[in-house]
């Protein structure tokens, strides 16, 4: 193994980070930055392909100048980005065809309610363990091929390459040279056959999606191509491999240490997803997905997942829309100037909800104000809500016959002690704050370390440390009273006329 350190990058919804790690798995440099969605109409969501690779790139020549490094001292990268995004170029130029289609963008309902029509909503959920719904690529790939002008022609022809946002910054690093996924992100594009972890063929005919666009499924810890010059600074003494990828909410279960099954883990970032390691067999259950949780050598270990659209995300709505406070980091103490909600609750469906209800036509609402309402009792709501969407979700778990004896969370808003207190009370369970909370980039900073023989996976368990544990005290009495109120809030606002 030539070099030292491990270079890991991640791209979320909004922003992207690089940190490089040293042989005893610390971070010892990081650098990150914001990028913009854009909305062409009401409802989509998209992103700049080039911001997508740019951003990230400029974020690895910050962390490397910070940590006074250059490519000889680099052993392998890893790489973690949201994932039913998707981006679709040219194969030999490198131009996308389009803008990159985010994940929550809606602009594919129409071909969604055209499937449900032909009678395939059963046929995603046993084939590809996820639902025949706008949040999954599948849709989007479709959409693509339709309203681009020669797309399909193109596609066709074996001309042009798709990818989830992971696969786009591959081929950026290797410059243009590798065109790879691995099953958990390829499990979120709704193509994957969840039994076999490989492209269902059938299916991706019977959807009219071209074979000749897909990546080629590796294993989560292999050779997925090398780094091309020029995106590291100084000169390549020695081949630097991409080494692992993994979707974010994967990454981050790996990262929490969550390897055997039953281990579940919740992360507040911009949406709030919940996932716990079911083992070595997929498991469908009502109201969540099943995706694959990472493949290691021949081994497929699986995941289930509950997704709510919007937690960390209405933290800044009420900062940056309502103006309730003017920073994250204000939220607890104004949520703590008051001792309950007052009885106030936001339903954040700003896309709908997802997990366990998948009702995209829900609106965002706030209920139970009165003139005693104040922007405490608001923000209090906002922050509560998270909480709530998580139990949602973890009682679908444990009505599917999964006990979860105890939640790992991690992202910024953990950093909120009301939160995770408030968390452990409404599901009545131990709620786990590890110390560091960017699980994620380190899940796949760890993996890559794997892969190039830095450490064995048994070691990463040993690097998990406890910050806090945060016990449940509320009363069952009071736990069930305030949770009805949230699923009377969720019910009055399902009720609501669909939106436009």
């Amino acid at each position: 193994m030539n070099g030292q350190y491990i270079l890991a990058l991640d791209e979320g919804s909004s922003s992207a980070r690089a940190v490089i790690v040293d042989a005893s798995g610390n971070i010892v440099a990081e650098a990150s930055q914001a990028f913009d969605a854009i909305f062409p109409n009401p409802s989509w969501v998209e992103l700049d392909p080039a911001g997508l690779w740019d951003v990230p790139k400029g974020c690895i020549q910050s962390a490397m100048r910070q940590a006074d490094l250059s490519a000889k001292d680099i052993a392998a990268v890893g790489v973690t980005t949201h994932r039913e995004t998707i981006v679709m170029w040219d194969r030999k130029t490198g131009v996308p065809v389009h803008n990159a289609i985010m994940w929550m963008s809606k602009q594919t309902d129409d071909i969604v309610r055209e499937w449900s029509e032909r009678g395939l909503d059963s046929e995603f959920r046993l084939r590809t363990g996820v639902r025949n719904d706008s949040y999954f690529s599948a849709a989007k790939i479709a959409w693509l091929l339709r309203h681009v002008p020669g797309v399909r022609e193109r596609a066709e022809r074996g001309e042009l390459a798709i990818g989830t946002p992971d696969v786009w910054l591959l081929w950026n690093l290797s410059g243009g040279t590798a065109h790879r996924v691995e099953p958990s992100a390829a499990s979120r594009t709704a193509l994957l056959n969840i039994e076999r972890a490989q492209w269902d063929e059938e299916f991706c005919a019977i959807l009219d999606i071209p074979m000749s666009l897909l990546p080629e499924i590796v294993p989560s810890v292999a050779v997925f191509g090398e780094v091309a010059p020029g995106v590291l600074p100084g000169a390549l003494s020695h081949s630097i491999p991409i080494a692992s990828m993994l979707g974010d909410q994967q990454a981050g279960l790996f990262g929490q240490a969550c390897l055997e099954p039953g281990s579940a883990k919740n992360t507040f970032g911009t949406a709030g997803v919940l996932t716990v390691n079911v083992g070595s067999a997929p498991k469908i259950m009502d109201g969540m997905s099943s995706s694959v949780a990472w493949k290691i050598d021949d081994k497929v270990t699986y995941e289930a997942e509950g997704v709510v659209f919007h937690s960390g995300q209405t933290i800044q709505w009420m900062r940056d829309k309502l103006k309730l406070f003017s920073s994250a980091s204000e939220v607890e103490t104004l949520a703590n100037s008051v001792p309950t909600n007052g009885g106030v609750y936001l339903v954040p469906a700003f896309a709908g909800l997802c997990d366990p209800y998948w009702d995209r036509d829900v609106r965002a609402a706030i209920m139970g104000l009165t003139l005693e309402s104040t922007a405490a009792h608001i923000a209090r709501a906002g922050l509560e809500s998270m909480a709530y969407q998580t139990r949602d979700n973890v009682d679908k778990l444990r009505a599917g016959g999964l006990d979860i004896p105890v939640l790992k969370v991690d992202g910024g808003a953990t950093q909120n002690d009301l939160l995770c207190q408030f968390q452990a009370d409404i599901l009545g369970i131990p709620v786990a704050r590890p110390v560091g909370l960017e699980r994620t980039i380190l899940g796949v900073a760890h993996l890559a370390g794997v892969g190039v023989g830095m450490w064995q996976v048994g070691e990463i368990a040993d690097r998990w440390k406890l910050d806090r544990t945060f016990e449940p005290r509320m009363s069952a009495d009071l736990r069930e009273e305030l949770y009805q109120g949230w699923t009377d809030a969720v019910a009055a606002a399902r009720s609501l006329p669909p939106r436009k």
